[in-house]
């Protein structure tokens, strides 16, 4: 029987990564499929373009919606885990720029859970991360 330590240290980080990656595909999924693109751009990017060019704008709500929706779902299984993470962080990074930058003074909730969640998991040995996909792939696993 495994030591129970070690079965924590992995439940712990599976649990971890799979909260985080639910939290990112849900708002990507919700981004993508419920409102459409299109239509959040209209409802909440476009403010950006009195600050940033029009171009730059449209591809940040492309980039940050379906990065969330794919790395959020790489994610929750366990596949990428390294990659979904630093593209992950690089959404938290434009968000916070985004909202300071047009903002100032905001609401810092939602991103800095998600940070704290991302840093965490990249801190923690990925030793103990077993419930992953790419541990299939890796060899001697």
């Amino acid at each position: 029987m495994k030591n129970l330590a070690t079965i924590n240290q992995t439940a712990a980080v599976f649990l971890l990564r799979s909260l985080l990656g639910l939290i990112f595909f849900t708002a990507g999924y919700a981004k993508v499929f419920r409102w459409g693109i299109g239509k959040m751009y209209e409802n909440t990017f476009k403010d950006y373009e009195a600050i940033l060019p029009k171009f730059l704008v449209v591809f940040t709500a492309y980039y940050t919606s379906v990065v969330e929706l794919i790395a959020g779902f790489l994610l929750i299984i366990g596949l990428f885990r390294n990659y979904s993470l630093y593209f992950l962080g690089s959404v938290l990074l434009i968000v916070a720029f985004g909202h300071g930058w047009k903002e100032g003074i905001w609401d810092l909730q939602h991103v800095v859970f998600r940070a704290i969640l991302l840093v965490a998991i990249l801190l923690l040995p990925q030793t103990w991360d077993k419930w992953q996909i790419d541990r299939y792939f890796k060899k001697g696993a």
